[in-house]
């Protein structure tokens, strides 16, 4: 079956009792059994229910995986695989990344003996510098939070393999319907389901996709022992969202790259990072492992960082808020909401500055959103 046939149908059965075309969702904690330890597959709503089953195998056919989990929140299922490792264990990472995967890595995981490098991931040479006998991990993201860098999945699997150490990438960015790493080497997939695959800011959730069968079942095991599973009306909610992906998927792109043109083509604008771009350094990896180039872009516009907060308040349709991937398009300032604790040492190095503005393009209509953005440029000079 072809992508969008998949999003509407993979792991989904009308419900056998009442021949109901949208899996159920199933509100109960528990379910009765025939005799100790003889049930129909269920038993106890943390280990498993059939709305998150449904959904599990829905995900993990649209990353072209073997297994599918799903978690409470994006954050739930990256602390699902760095519980994997143990202390001494080394990670080497993208040092452009979301500023909650930072915090986890360093606030959290560090203190428990981790450790974890921080290398410029676009030269997949660095990430071989970096690693040594304890690398276990290879951690990316691409396109990246927020500067939308772009990383050479295939090129990052082929060292991580000859070194034995597992490769991990956050896929949220891109969704698996213009991006599934699993074909390009990956190990395990990661998403926010909160954004592109729920797609209507209505819900917070995570997900894994992989092929590995122990490593499955060892994961597998984690969800249930730890618990930071999603409730079943969560599950409805992102597989709701994917059935529409490949739609809203298009709308973005096409919105995203005529916005990034006329941002591109503007006078009072410093600099935009959309992979989309010819000029864009990540353009040539990106056309060659995504089948277009997303909706998310960040910008600078002349003037610093004053007039780059102020432009961020003055947009009419583009909402100030957290998060990404919904309907609606959202503006964020990076330095003060999603990667505010990244060191300001460690976010120079990056070139993630004040005046750094992150665009969710939606799906609205995209005149309307460039006569937003143009008025809002206007707004920002006084």
């Amino acid at each position: 079956m072809k992508f969008s046939t998949r999003a509407i149908h993979a792991g989904q059965e009308p419900d056998p009792a009442t021949g109901a075309i949208m899996t159920p969702v199933y509100l109960t904690s528990t379910y009765v059994q025939s005799e100790p330890g003889k049930h129909k597959g269920f038993d106890y709503a943390r280990s498993n229910h059939p709305t998150r089953l449904a959904l599990e195998r829905n995900l993990a056919a649209l990353e072209e995986a073997k297994h599918g989990l799903c978690f409470a929140s994006g954050l739930a299922a990256e602390s699902t695989v760095l519980q994997l490792l143990k202390p001494g264990d080394h990670v080497v990472s993208g040092h452009d990344l979301y500023g909650g995967t930072y915090r986890l890595f360093e606030k959290v995981y560090r203190g428990w003996g981790l450790e974890f490098s921080f290398v410029d991931a676009t030269d997949p040479k660095n990430v071989a510098r970096a690693m040594g006998p304890r690398t276990k991990q290879v951690w990316l993201e691409t396109p990246t939070n927020p500067l939308l860098t772009v990383v050479d999945i295939a090129a990052i699997a082929a060292i991580a393999r000859s070194k034995g150490a597992t490769v991990v990438v956050d896929n949220t960015f891109a969704s698996p319907f213009l991006q599934q790493p699993i074909r390009l080497g990956a190990d395990i997939v990661i998403h926010s389901t909160t954004k592109y695959l729920g797609g209507h800011s209505d819900v917070v959730g995570g997900a894994l996709a992989l092929n590995d069968d122990a490593m499955f079942e060892r994961l597998k095991f984690l969800q249930n022992a730890v618990g930071a599973v999603p409730g079943p009306l969560d599950c409805f909610l992102v597989m709701r969202g994917t059935k529409t992906l490949a739609v809203r998927m298009r709308q973005h792109c096409e919105n995203a790259r005529r916005i990034a043109a006329f941002l591109d083509g503007h006078k009072e604008v410093d600099q935009v990072n959309y992979p989309g771009l010819a000029s864009n350094p990540g353009h040539e990896v990106a056309r060659r492992q995504m089948s277009d180039f997303g909706g998310m872009m960040s910008l600078c516009l002349k003037g610093g960082h004053e007039r780059n907060v102020k432009f961020s308040t003055r947009t009419k349709i583009f909402a100030l808020a957290e998060s990404l991937g919904g309907v609606e398009s959202l503006v964020g300032h990076p330095l003060t909401m999603t990667h505010a604790s990244i060191p300001e040492e460690q976010r120079k190095k990056l070139g993630l500055t004040g005046g750094l503005v992150r665009l969710s393009v939606g799906i609205e209509d995209v005149e309307d959103l460039m006569d937003d953005l143009g008025q809002a440029i206007a707004a920002s000079r006084s």
